[in-house]
């Protein structure tokens, strides 16, 4: 019989984001800029997943991410993990959660916002109401829905 699973090359420094949903990958890959970065970084999109659906999977070799990192990533893949790899081992699991608020990651959605044409950072504190993320900017004081905010990056 032939062998139809190919596998993909373990890394032996870096990070591996796992349980991604599946659609989100090339969000955190502009979040991060992992596009722009001259380590190797292995990507898989649709990845079959537990109980039929699909996630997506992020390698990145020799590199390190910060925890602050991490949960910046809650916001794109609340249930996702990162695994800190040392000599082919993973030394680190990170369960995401939610930071209280994220500063110039993501652009206020408002167009009147004074971040927007003046040098001001973006500022939003984050809340959970009813499953829901909202994210309200500190400047214009207007809370959006996670995926509003997210949509531009």
């Amino acid at each position: 019989m032939k062998d139809t699973k190919m596998q993909v090359e373990a890394i032996c420094n870096g990070y591996v984001i796992d349980h991604i949903p599946a659609g989100q990958g090339v969000k955190i890959l502009r979040l991060f800029n992992l596009t722009d970065t001259n380590q190797r970084v292995t990507v898989g999109f649709n990845l079959p997943a537990n109980k039929g659906t699909s996630k997506d999977l992020i390698k990145v070799e020799n590199t390190q991410i910060s925890k602050s990192q991490a949960n910046q990533l809650a916001l794109l893949a609340p249930d996702a993990t990162v695994n800190e790899i040392q000599d082919f081992d993973v030394i680190n699991k990170h369960k995401l959660s939610l930071p209280d608020e994220v500063e110039n990651v993501f652009p206020c959605p408002n167009s009147n916002c004074i971040t927007h044409g003046e040098p001001v950072n973006s500022l939003f504190k984050i809340r959970k109401v009813k499953e829901q993320i909202a994210l309200k900017c500190k400047y214009c004081e207007k809370t959006f829905t996670k995926e509003l905010v997210t949509a531009q990056v």
